[in-house]
């Protein structure tokens, strides 16, 4: 197991505890532009008159908000600014180290966990190996035995030592947002039959995680929550983000949200056919592009498996005339250059066949390294905080 702290004051604040209990009540539409606009606006801070300018709601109803969010230590001032007339305006500020969220990556051999403040900012980081396959019991409680460690480490200061309170008495914390391979239920936050390890179909994970350590717990597939965590972050436009590690899938962002579909299938990118009567997939049928391309992996020919990858990207530009493809995962942070490279050529051939001067969709990888689908994760539950439940 590895361990790494950076930032400081992970939620050592004196008003923890009124912080927590107040952190749920403050979901209201209106407060979420208030916090969205006070996290957008950094440490230089924004005056009330600016936050109802920008929200249209009336000065009143802002300072109103405002002094609810001071009140459990959300938000301070940040100084005063001189206005065009009268006197300086009081400018406020978020207060980052107010509260916290968890995000955990549960990969098919790996797990890692991110613990965020408000503005999304890692303030510290937990990996260690895993075996998906070993039971749900064995799972769980290696996931609340790591999130644990990693809030006590934070708060205490000794990464030696667990958590010595329970999860839910320690006020600042927003809760924990776990992202997996799907498919998956993520309203009722039930798994179904993850490809390879049919035996998670129907588990209840968020609620036996939420029973496990006291705090809500929001699931999601990994690649919605690394889509989400990319628009959060300011990825624009509509766009696909292509995770190739231990399997592959795609997370979509249209129309400002993230493309979950009406049972959260959208998305499961690998398992689109491409060769009829292809080499078997994990998931029951033949010629999956997860397959194809993982086999081209396994045999080291990258521009093979960047060629199939390109194939599939070309299928989701051709249906959802998306702005930009978006590359992550383990397998393309090996080595980015000739996905990047494969992708694009792929994108380049079907722009020109469409003709008319069609510019071909851009490529790139996408921000956020090995633990990107972690923090992503943690924005499941900053999300709706701040109004960006969708991204």
């Amino acid at each position: 197991m590895n361990s790494a702290r950076s930032g400081s004051g992970a939620g050592s604040t004196a008003s923890a505890g009124a912080v927590g209990a107040n952190l749920l009540a403050v979901r209201s539409h209106n407060t979420a532009l208030v916090l969205d606009l006070l996290r957008t606006a950094g440490p230089d801070g924004i005056s009330r008159l600016e936050l109802a300018d920008r929200t249209g709601l009336t000065p009143q109803a802002v300072s109103k908000i405002t002094a609810r969010l001071r009140e459990p230590g959300l938000v301070a001032e940040a100084g005063r600014r001189a206005s065009t007339g009268g006197k300086p305006r009081t400018v406020l500020r978020l207060v980052p180290e107010a509260g916290h969220a968890v995000g955990v990556h549960l990969d098919r051999d790996e797990l890692r966990v991110v613990l965020v403040d408000l503005t999304g900012t890692v303030v510290g980081e937990r990996s260690a190996p895993l075996d998906l396959g070993a039971g749900a019991a064995v799972v769980v409680e290696g996931v609340a035995q790591e999130v644990e460690a990693l809030v006590g480490e934070a708060e205490d200061g000794d990464p030696a030592r667990l958590a010595p309170a329970p999860l839910a008495a320690r006020g600042h914390l927003l809760g924990v947002g776990v992202a997996l391979p799907g498919p998956l239920d993520h309203i009722h936050g039930v798994l179904h039959r993850v490809t390879g390890f049919p035996e998670w179909d129907g588990f209840p994970l968020r609620d036996a995680l939420s029973r496990r350590l006291g705090v809500p717990v929001v699931v999601d597939k990994d690649t919605n929550a690394a889509a989400l965590g990319l628009a959060v972050g300011g990825e624009g436009g509509a766009f696909a983000y292509l995770h190739l590690g231990t399997g592959l899938g795609a997370g979509l962002v249209i129309g400002g949200g993230v493309h979950r579909g009406a049972r959260t299938g959208a998305g499961e990118f690998g398992h689109q056919v491409i060769q009829l009567d292809g080499p078997a997939c994990g998931c029951g049928n033949r010629g999956c592009i997860e397959a194809l391309c993982l086999a081209a992996v396994a045999r080291g020919e990258l521009d093979e498996a960047a060629r199939v990858l390109g194939a599939g990207a070309a299928n989701l530009v051709g249906l959802l005339d998306i702005d930009l493809v978006l590359l992550g995962g383990r397998t393309v942070a090996a080595d980015p250059e000739p996905f990047v490279r494969g992708v694009a050529a792929v994108l380049g051939e079907r722009a020109r066949r469409e003709g008319a001067g069609e510019a071909a969709v851009p490529v790139r990888v996408a921000s956020g390294g090995a633990r990107g689908v972690a923090e992503g994760a943690a924005q499941l539950l900053l999300g709706p905080l701040f109004g960006r439940a969708d991204g």
